[in-house]
């Protein structure tokens, strides 16, 4: 096999999504036997205290036995996300609350109070 059989081999199919310092690759690869499976391979990027930057992978194999049942449990787990907690990021640095109750000069009840961890964390650049 030369070189350019194994070029397309490799890149049968390829997605790409970019997620901030995450890359996902989705490629579908063939077996010797030239069925078909998927790859998904997360890439992160890391920087170091000089700039420059390296990336750490990992890769899944999924293949076809295991389609079915993947897809099912992928969708019941991010299905049930959404309904639990919706579809907004939480995060403790972006509390959708924060600024309106920082801002209110109305006394607070005991269930509004967030305790000092909540805010440790804030920028204020980022408000």
């Amino acid at each position: 096999m030369n070189n350019n059989d194994m070029m397309e081999r490799e890149e049968i199919f390829s997605k790409v999504l970019r997620a901030g310092r995450r890359t996902y690759f989705f490629d579908v690869r063939a077996t010797k036997a030239e069925d078909y499976y998927l790859t998904i391979t997360e890439s992160k990027k890391f920087t170091n205290d000089d700039g420059s930057y390296h990336y750490k992978k990992h890769k899944i194999y999924i293949y076809k036995e295991d389609f079915s049942e993947f897809k099912s449990i992928l969708a019941e787990m991010t299905d049930y996300i959404i309904q639990e907690k919706g579809d907004e990021v939480i995060s403790e640095r972006h509390q959708k609350d924060f600024k309106k109750e920082y801002n209110n000069e109305l006394p607070v009840t005991e269930d509004e109070l967030k305790t000092p961890e909540s805010f440790t964390d804030i920028d204020f650049d980022d408000i």
